[in-house]
């Protein structure tokens, strides 16, 4: 296949960006600089400039682009820089392909804080959004930019994704520190729930979506949602550590901002259309997680 990949140097696109060509693909980067090999494209998402002629030439998009949200504090003024980061690049694409009368399939990029904080209710697929945090009302929007490709019949995969562990990069790299340290215990209360997944397993699922023929929202997740301090635990454990002390919520307010409201959001989702389709997860309980990203960092 021909893979166009928006977002390919974060965590998710550039594993996935490695699957796909050691397995014979040719991908090509979207890049917001001068295209500097063959597997390059300029591009710049704010102006709403693309190379169509290459979009109407490849199999599948992947769209992962966006700035960071777990890299600053997410201010207003910075939720807003989120916001029309994605805004922009999902617009750029999604308009395009409709012009181009995109044949393929796009792969849209999304999260699971699209259901808010839910507590102990059971969230699905079909789980309306959540309107109580900001990072809910920023998905939500994000989702909705891709409604041009979809309307125009391209088929459009909206991949919710949530804690993305992995031994390099993403959440473990920032908590591993202090859970080897014996330093951790739980985020506030620790009774939050979870929807985690290993990277190893997330690209996998992207693969697999790729592959099929599913259009719409899918929670790319493993089966089971871990509750917060049980995923600290089984981090600890796995490091031969005793975990350490729970860490107020009004002190991760005041170190990380707005943010880590989502954080401690609660959201005990399943991977309903995953299992539907078939999929197999390498490490689907998170003792088996936890030792994969120790034993590999």
């Amino acid at each position: 296949m021909r893979v166009v990949v928006a977002g390919s140097s974060g965590l998710i696109g550039t594993a996935l960006k490695e699957s796909l060509r050691a397995d014979g693909h040719d991908v090509v980067s979207l890049v917001r600089r001068e295209a500097r090999t063959e597997g390059e494209s300029a591009w710049d998402p704010a102006a709403g400039e693309i190379d169509r002629d290459l979009l109407a030439r490849a199999d599948a998009v992947v769209n992962l682009a966006g700035a960071s949200i777990g890299d600053k504090r997410l201010t207003d003024s910075y939720a807003q820089v989120v916001l029309q980061s994605r805004l922009d690049a999902t617009g750029t694409i999604t308009r395009a392909l409709a012009d181009v009368a995109f044949e393929g399939v796009l792969l849209q990029g999304s999260a699971m804080g699209y259901y808010g904080a839910r507590g102990e209710e059971e969230l699905t697929e079909r789980s309306p959004a959540g309107t109580n945090t900001i990072l809910a009302r920023i998905v939500a929007k994000w989702e909705a930019a891709a409604a041009p490709a979809a309307g125009a019949g391209v088929r459009t995969i909206i991949a919710r994704t949530g804690l993305v562990l992995a031994p390099h990069g993403g959440l473990a790299e920032r908590l591993l520190p202090l859970v080897e340290k014996g330093l951790l215990r739980s985020f506030g209360k620790g009774d939050a729930w979870h929807a985690w997944i290993t990277l190893h397993d997330h690209i996998r699922a992207l693969r697999f979506l790729l592959d099929g023929d599913h259009s719409g929202p899918v929670n790319v997740i493993a089966p089971q949602p871990v509750r917060d301090a049980d995923l600290i635990r089984a981090l600890s454990e796995a490091a031969g550590k005793s975990p350490g002390l729970p860490v107020p919520a009004w002190a991760l307010r005041a170190a990380i901002g707005p943010a880590i409201e989502d954080l401690l959001s609660s959201q005990k989702a399943s991977p309903g259309v995953l299992r539907r389709l078939g999929f197999t997860w390498d490490q689907a309980h998170i003792e088996a997680a936890a030792a994969w990203v120790t034993r590999s960092a």
